[in-house]
């Protein structure tokens, strides 16, 4: 079952360039990938130890190198995000004036690469599934893009090809640092390696780590390439790199980087905390002055990986948790937030504030979606990024507390906490300058997201609230796979 759904999308666009029927085929396979990954997740026993569902093919035995997928519950949560992620945007993606089989097929790409790279369990294919779903991504934005496409593409390919030699460049260093004796490229196996590799060798692993996925995930201060190429990327592209595939950079942090190199993460904690920090308050200040709906959401996706950077800094149960969780939530409630706006670029043919105004009254339903999706990233309780912000703040201000004073934590903790309170004020006053108001002469004739548009919508809003009032359901799934790192006395 694990293999079909990582293979799905690639036979899809395979099938689709081949000459299949291009919107029921992409919209066939991602549906009935969704329907797969929900099994998946609904038969998934989190009292189990280790990886379920695992399928394995060896490929250089001498090497310890296999093609090997397998499900824990990290992973599981990635692969549901990537499902429902897909399905939305490729539902959104609609008719295509140029290459329209080249188009789905590259989303479908983005979606197995993304897919697979969650799903592996040996580091080479880890590596390559994300490479894999980068190629579609320059295409896309390269080709069908707005603004200066060109540019942007260029720029997004630059920033993360440097990023993933980065990347690479610290995965080999791992690999090499690993006694003889336990050298494999099976990610479970590496485990057994915690304590292993001496404290220096890990500080430098752990700093190549960071900044290779710190790149590709857009961490201050390596994060330009990223509202540019966001604000020129069609909506289904914008929604599944923004919503799924720059979650491979946490969810590599998570996975590898935290586990394996404990006194690398905490001998660099310092410089993780001062660089989110530049994430939350200096690009929530810069998202606050854009003028572009499509600028605003880039960067507002930018600041709001420093939550999930706090939680992963916090290197404890029940923050990694909620960045795990936040990285769930968040995944959902950017990709409504750009399909939403990509549908108002199409009817209006601007994102500019100045130039929109009035929109609740000729879309009634598309302002309903973009108020939830507004509220779901302000963290407004009831929907599932309020309990992950929550469980991020309580576990990185826990870290710090010491003899009753003010420690690092506490302080990074009570600035981030003023990133909520810059989230409300972009994301109302967005709401404000589209929606409300009176709208101009030309918008009145503009309808509303059509009746088959409104399903994808309702279920990117259903899961988000959910999983905001039952948080329980993901967090014990999530929260057994950080267990055998952490504390039980930390448990949530």
């Amino acid at each position: 079952m694990l293999l079909l759904i990582v293979l799905l999308p690639i036979l899809a666009a395979t099938a689709i360039l081949a000459g299949a029927p291009t919107r029921k085929t992409a919209l066939g396979a991602s549906v009935a990938m969704l329907l797969l990954t929900l099994f998946a997740f609904v038969e998934y026993e989190p009292w189990r130890r280790g990886f379920q569902y695992v399928i394995s093919f060896p490929i250089l035995p001498e090497w310890h190198l296999s093609f090997s997928l397998g499900l824990d519950g990290l992973s599981l949560t990635m692969v549901l995000l990537a499902a429902i992620v897909t399905v939305a945007a490729v539902w959104f993606t609609g008719k295509i004036d140029k290459y329209e089989r080249a188009f789905y097929a590259c989303l479908l790409f983005i979606s197995g690469g993304a897919i697979g790279a969650f799903a592996s369990l040996d580091l080479f294919f880890f590596y390559a599934f994300h490479e894999l779903a980068l190629i579609p991504t320059f295409l896309l934005i390269g080709i069908w893009g707005s603004g200066d496409r060109v540019a942007a593409a260029w720029k997004i390919t630059i920033y993360l090809a440097l990023g993933s030699f980065v990347l690479l460049l610290g995965l080999i260093l791992l690999y090499q640092n690993l006694p003889v004796a336990l050298r494999t490229f099976y990610i479970p196996d590496l485990k057994r390696s915690i304590g292993q590799i001496p404290p220096d060798a890990q500080r430098n692993i752990f700093l190549l780590l960071l900044i290779g996925f710190g790149t590709l995930i857009s961490l201050f201060p390596f994060h330009s390439w990223a509202p540019e190429a966001y604000a020129s990327a069609p909506a289904p592209a914008a929604m599944l790199h923004a919503g799924v595939l720059k979650k491979f950079g946490l969810y590599g942090l998570l996975r590898l980087a935290v586990p394996l190199l404990p006194e690398g993460a905490r001998y660099w904690s310092g410089l993780l905390i001062v660089l989110l920090l530049g994430n939350i308050i200096y690009i929530g200040l810069v998202t606050i002055a854009q003028k572009k709906l499509d600028w605003m959401l880039g960067y507002s996706s930018v600041m709001h990986m420093g939550y999930i950077f706090l939680g992963i800094a916090s290197a404890n149960l029940l923050g990694t948790i909620g960045a795990a969780t936040l990285m769930f939530a968040h995944g959902l409630s950017i990709a409504l937030l750009f399909a939403v706006a990509g549908e108002i670029r199409k009817r209006t043919g601007t994102l500019d504030f100045q130039k929109l105004g009035g929109l609740a009254k000729t879309m009634p339903f598309a302002g309903l979606a973009f108020g939830f999706a507004a509220f779901a990233a302000i963290g407004l309780p009831g929907f599932a990024n309020f309990a992950a912000e929550i469980m991020v703040f309580f576990s990185a201000f826990r870290n710090g507390w010491e003899m009753s004073r003010f420690h690092t934590f506490q302080i990074a903790t009570v600035l981030a906490l003023w990133g909520v309170v810059i989230s409300a004020v972009y994301m109302l006053r967005a709401y404000r300058n589209v929606f409300m108001g009176q709208p101009n002469e030309h918008q009145n004739a503009i309808v509303d997201l059509r009746t088959s548009l409104r399903l994808p919508v309702a279920m990117l809003v259903a899961t988000l609230l959910v999983f905001g009032f039952f948080p329980q359901y993901l967090v014990d799934v999530v929260a057994p796979t950080f267990r055998n790192y952490f504390t039980t006395a930390q448990t949530p």
